[in-house]
C-alpha cells in the first residue's frame, strides 16, 4: 500500500468550489515556452524528433490491449494496495527512474515533470495550497512501470486516457489501432454510450488503466483531504479527449462540469 500524507487544505472535501481565474492568476505567470524540448510545437504525433516511432508503437499497444475487462481485472488488482508504504517525498524520488514513453514533448525522468508542473502552478495560483500539491502528485502513479509496483508494460500505465465499455472517439490520438482491439467490434461496447447512461457521471465510467486510475484511488482509499477537484484532476488529466476536445462529455454530471474548470486551469 501507498499512503500518501498530506496536510489540510483550504478547501473542505466536497464542497463546492467557485473558480474566478482573474482573482487567481498573480501577475508573474508562469510563461509557457513556445516548443518543445526538441523545437516542435507540444503534442505534435508527428514531428519526427526521434521519439515519434516509440510513442506511436505505445499508443498502438494501449489502443489494442485496454479493453473493459482489462481494466476491470487492473482495477480489482490494484484496489488491494498492498504494493507498499511511503511518504510523498519518497515516491517522487522514485519517478527518477521512470522517462515516459508516451510523451512526445519530453525524455526525462519524470520527476522533473512533477516538480516543473507543481512549481508552475504554485507559481500561477499561490494561495491555492491544494492545486500546488495537486499538481506534485498527479503523475506519481507512474511507479507503476516498476518491479516493485507490478512492473507494468508503459503502455498500461502512461499516455492519454479514455473510457472503455463504448465506442473509441475518433478524436482519441492514433485513433486506427483501436480497430485491433476485442471491444472495437462487440456491440456491448462499440455504440456511442456503450454500457453507460448519459449523466451517469465520470466516477461511473471505466477509464483506460494507467497511473491516473491508480493515483486517484491511492488518493482515494487513504482518506485524503484533496477536493473533489484535486482527484478530478489528479484521475482525468492524461483524458485528453475530453479537455481538448469535448469527446465523451455525454457522460459527465454537474459536478464533473465544476471540477472540469479547475482541470481546465491545471492543462
Amino acid at each position: 500500500m501507498v499512503t500518501i500524507c498530506i496536510g489540510k487544505v483550504d478547501q473542505a472535501k466536497g464542497q463546492k468550489i467557485q473558480l474566478d481565474v482573474n482573482e487567481l492568476v498573480s501577475n508573474d505567470e508562469f510563461a509557457l515556452p513556445e516548443n518543445n524540448a526538441f523545437g516542435n510545437s507540444f503534442r505534435d504525433y508527428e514531428a519526427d524528433n526521434g521519439r515519434k516511432d516509440i510513442v506511436e508503437q505505445h499508443y498502438k499497444s494501449s489502443h489494442i490491449n485496454q479493453t473493459y475487462d482489462f481494466v476491470k481485472q487492473m482495477r480489482e488488482e490494484y484496489m488491494k494496495l498492498d504494493k507498499a508504504e511511503m511518504g510523498i517525498w519518497e515516491c517522487c524520488e522514485l519517478l527518477n527512474e521512470v522517462v515516459d514513453d508516451s510523451d512526445p514533448d519530453l525524455d526525462e525522468p519524470q520527476i522533473q515533470h512533477l516538480l516543473q508542473s507543481a512549481e508552475a502552478i504554485r507559481k500561477d495560483y499561490p494561495n491555492e495550497d491544494w492545486l500546488h500539491l495537486t499538481a506534485l502528485i498527479h503523475d506519481l502513479g507512474k511507479i507503476l512501470v516498476l518491479p516493485k509496483f507490478g512492473g507494468l508494460p508503459q503502455w498500461a500505465v502512461v499516455g492519454d486516457t479514455f473510457p472503455v465499455g463504448c465506442a473509441f472517439d475518433e478524436s482519441n490520438v492514433h485513433h486506427k489501432y483501436f480497430k485491433e482491439n476485442p471491444d472495437f467490434n462487440n456491440p456491448k461496447y462499440n455504440t456511442r454510450n456503450g454500457v453507460y447512461i448519459e449523466g451517469c457521471g465520470l466516477d461511473n465510467v471505466l477509464m483506460s488503466w494507467g497511473h491516473d486510475d491508480y493515483m486517484y484511488m491511492v488518493a482515494k482509499e487513504n482518506g485524503t483531504t484533496l477536493p473533489s477537484a484535486g482527484l478530478f484532476i489528479v484521475r482525468y488529466h492524461s483524458f485528453y479527449p475530453l479537455h481538448k476536445y469535448g469527446a465523451y462529455s455525454q457522460f459527465m454530471n454537474e459536478e464533473d462540469k465544476e471540477n472540469f474548470k479547475w482541470l481546465k486551469v491545471f492543462k
